[in-house]
């Protein structure tokens, strides 16, 4: 799969802006927005075309969080296998607007849905909302579904590459499947 972007908008009150996926990868499940960086784009371009497109929100590049990066890695399903960065949002425009994609729904950070989201989440995602800056490894099982294992580390900040090999250079750095 092609590097993605995965971002989570931040209202005034903390509260995250969760979709909750209405039809291809993932559905069913809520998420950040998001999704494949296109060819010719760059990851921030990319966090800001998806935005608009999953939720009709407006944010400028120069203002998103890079947070994460992680390698999604499917070994029964090598074709999911991707890098992804993850942004916090808190400067944008618009209302939130369901699209063909996503349905959004903003949450208190305590009443995340992590039931209802990949099950990786649960583990990482508190760990952005804390102030941490992640890079990890996350390894699914041969569902496609349960994490088999998952190495994070945190970091000070965040390596913003444009290439791929790059980025997996980085992120693997000091990896340890242990």
């Amino acid at each position: 799969m092609k590097p993605t972007t995965l971002g989570f908008p931040v209202d005034g009150n903390g509260n995250i802006l969760l979709g909750r996926k209405r039809r291809g990868f993932g559905a069913d499940k809520y998420n950040g927005f998001g999704g494949k960086v296109q060819d010719g784009e760059i990851f921030r371009d990319c966090m800001v075309r998806e935005l608009f497109e999953e939720v009709s929100l407006v944010a400028d590049p120069n203002h998103l969080e890079a947070v994460a990066l992680f390698d999604f890695v499917f070994p029964a399903a090598p074709e999911l296998t991707h890098i992804g960065y993850v942004y916090m949002i808190s400067q944008y425009e618009g209302l939130p607007l369901m699209s063909e994609e996503m349905e959004p729904q903003w949450f208190a950070i305590q009443d995340i849905p992590y039931e209802s989201m990949w099950k990786g989440d649960r583990v990482w995602l508190p760990e952005l909302f804390k102030g941490y800056r992640l890079k990890g490894v996350i390894t699914f099982a041969d569902d496609n579904e349960a994490v088999d294992h998952m190495w994070l580390q945190p970091v000070e900040t965040i390596a913003e590459l444009e290439d791929e090999v790059l980025c997996k250079e980085w992120i693997y750095e000091g990896y340890s499947h242990e």
